[in-house]
């Protein structure tokens, strides 16, 4: 599966960071207008995204879709009425589904519902309270301990109440009902990493899939993480036989390293892939082991669904610095790692469709190569040549029970090559594609 005639993606990670810097003002939660909106600009690029809603009380397996969040504003000030703190500033300065109040306070009253970061004095931190009413602001912590003792007005202009869970979901129909997921979350405010890096390069590459011919079909779902997550697997848990490998998208613009985060069997098929593909193409990754907690692999690995889907990122969330603040901004993600990340998701696409398993059409001995000038007729010790390598391993493994991958496996070589190798011997009918 190689790129479309004349076409490169030179340039691809600008584009995405552009697209990141127009979705970065947009406030998100797990329900709302600001998911809402953000996925019609998604649209935008993949017309055919269809966009669901699923109405407040619904019960999602143990879960119940919660009341819509929506804010207007948010502010606190002081006795000389200035802001001290204004959501338009940044809409991380608001605890995330905020209780609508308008009062008037003083500092120490005010103080249990301000949050900061000592460790981080000039950050402002992402703080939730999604199902357990209260409100709050986020501040710096070194502006939290200048505020001077005074009585405050404090605003916060939202509403909850009953509306709906919106999530974006897209199927790129192939040749077979065999279904690749690729998910990522869309409910985080003002922060790039995570997550604007997920959606942003979901979008792309669904794009550039759209324009193929496909033999597996291919989901793409822009949902609110966990209940998002939870809401979509509740709705088609009688259809996930059809899945057979996936990856959620997160934390893909930081300039860190690849961390791969296996499926729960840890030797799935996308883990094959993901780490052959690593190993190929990565001087320095990561590999975790997967655990019950982060993302929503948890959910899609959970007992009673155990997809095989793992996680595909830069550096791991929580351990960097920026994570869950305002320093996950634009200027900590670049348009080089938002394109290296971009590229390795679309090598595993073409991976995926490219793996197919080959039967030798001269299985008795190996073949005479070199009146097919396939081999070097100079006979004697040679240099090591991969080339020669792969056309040996493919033949002798082409047994119609180990596939491409397999084979790129066995040998420690690199797995384009080894597609490029069995091109070449299917055209000299040397094997045959089962």
């Amino acid at each position: 599966m190689a790129l479309l005639e004349n076409e490169s993606f030179d340039g691809i990670g600008k584009q995405i960071h552009e697209f990141m810097t127009n979705l970065y003002p947009i406030c998100r939660s797990i329900t709302g207008n600001g998911v809402r909106d953000s996925l019609k600009q998604i649209k935008q690029y993949l017309p055919n995204l269809e966009i669901h809603e699923v109405p407040s009380g619904s019960e999602v397996f143990d879960w119940k879709i919660p009341n819509e969040w929506n804010i207007k504003d948010a502010f606190v000030k002081n006795s000389l009425g200035e802001k001290v703190i204004d959501f338009n500033n940044s809409n991380l300065h608001v605890l995330n589904y905020s209780t609508p109040i308008h009062t008037k306070l003083h500092l120490d009253e005010l103080k249990k519902h301000l949050f900061s970061l000592e460790k981080y004095p000039d950050w402002i931190p992402y703080k939730t309270s999604y199902y357990d009413q209260n409100w709050g602001f986020c501040l710096s912590h070194n502006q939290l301990i200048n505020l001077p003792e005074d009585e405050y007005e404090v605003s916060i202009d939202s509403s909850l109440e009953s509306g709906s869970l919106t999530y974006g979901e897209l199927l790129l129909k192939g040749e077979t009902d065999d279904e690749v997921i690729f998910s990522t979350y869309v409910c985080h405010p003002s922060m790039c990493n995570d997550n604007l890096s997920g959606p942003t390069i979901l979008t792309y590459l669904a794009k550039e899939i759209s324009k193929r011919k496909t033999k597996l079909s291919y989901r793409f779902l822009f949902l609110p993480e966990t209940i998002g997550a939870i809401t979509w697997l509740s709705i088609n848990k009688n259809n996930l036989n059809k899945i057979k490998a996936g990856l959620v998208a997160t934390c893909l613009g930081d300039p860190g390293n690849f961390t791969y985060k296996k499926s729960k069997l840890g030797i799935s098929y996308i883990d094959k892939i993901t780490i052959k593909l690593l190993e190929d193409n990565s001087s320095d990754f990561k590999i975790e082991e997967f655990k019950p907690f982060g993302s929503d692999e948890r959910q899609y690995c959970s007992p009673g669904i155990n997809l095989p889907i793992g996680s595909l990122m830069k550096t791991m969330y929580y351990k960097f610095p920026e994570y869950h603040t305002s320093a996950d901004n634009l200027e900590f993600v670049t348009p080089k790692s938002l394109e290296s990340s971009f590229l390795m998701y679309y090598k595993i696409y073409e991976t995926l469709e490219d793996n197919d398993y080959y039967e030798n059409l001269n299985p008795m001995c190996e073949p005479q190569l070199g009146k097919r000038g396939l081999r070097n007729n100079i006979g004697g010790p040679k240099e090591t040549n991969n080339f020669q390598e792969s056309i040996d391993w493919i033949l002798n493994m082409s047994d119609g029970k180990n596939s491409l991958l397999d084979i790129a496996i066995k040998s420690n070589l690199n797995f384009e090559l080894i597609k490029k190798c069995a091109d070449i011997l299917e055209k000299n009918q040397l094997i045959k594609k089962i």
